[in-house]
């Protein structure tokens, strides 16, 4: 029975093979191609620009302050000795940076605004003359430039600024000239300084920097008519920490 069937399976099978299925023989399935989405370019690795604040103390020392009292005619009656101020300093801040790249290396720059409060002083007593100075507050402006290192988190900066500086001054010339001077006066500087800060977090930054501040002269005149010329330039150097926002 089996032989009776046979050649119907057989052509059967031959129009399947036949079929448009199998024509073209084998066929691969087909894969959808995954899309990927694209990728941000990455942050850089330090990102120094916005708004800041911070603490700073400091020192304060390298003036040079000789009191010379002279009359009425600027005829010097007396150079007896300096009040060359030293002393610790406090200090708050608050500035805004900006960063750039600058033919292949990262600068940033931006204005600073500080308070420093000060107990450099000093003082003498030589032949019977007296006189003492102190610093009491100083307000700056300055601005900062500077260069990143390689991993950007390491600045290396320069400022100029001017500041104001109020000051304490007495001087008591006897014998040798009567002068008697007892009060505050302000003066105005410009500055040139140098500093170097690192990150410790990416909001937390320490530093360390080097200003030197020239206050010019300033005559100081008695009710008399006697008169010194005070001079209380200085150099500082502060250590302090910054937080970024």
């Amino acid at each position: 029975m089996f032989n009776k069937f046979a050649p119907a399976i057989l052509a059967a099978s031959v129009a399947a093979l036949a079929s448009p299925a199998f024509s073209g023989g084998f066929i691969a399935p087909v894969t959808e191609t995954p899309v990927v989405p694209p990728v941000a370019a990455p942050a850089p690795a330090n990102d120094w620009s916005g708004a800041y604040a911070g603490l700073s103390a400091g020192y304060v020392f390298g003036s040079d302050d000789r009191v010379g009292i002279s009359d009425s005619t600027d005829t010097l009656l007396t150079s007896p000795d300096s009040v060359d101020i030293s002393g610790a300093t406090y200090g708050l801040h608050a500035g805004y940076r900006w960063q750039r790249e600058v033919s292949g290396r990262q600068v940033v720059f931006g204005p600073e605004l500080a308070f420093e409060g000060s107990s450099a002083d000093d003082s003498f007593t030589t032949n019977g003359t007296e006189a003492s100075n102190e610093m009491k507050k100083l307000l700056s402006l300055r601005f900062k430039t500077g260069v990143l290192n390689a991993a950007q988190n390491t600045l290396f900066y320069g400022s100029v600024g001017i500041s104001r500086g109020e000051f304490d001054y007495q001087v008591d010339g006897a014998p040798f000239a009567p002068m008697d001077y007892s009060d505050t006066f302000r003066a105005n500087a410009w500055s040139v300084g140098l500093g170097v800060e690192r990150k410790v977090t990416e909001r937390m930054s320490v530093f360390g920097e080097w200003e030197y501040r020239d206050f010019g002269k300033t005559t100081l005149t008695d009710a008399a008519g006697y008169h010194t010329e005070a001079t209380p330039e200085h150099h500082s150097l502060k250590l302090g920490v910054n937080f970024s926002f």
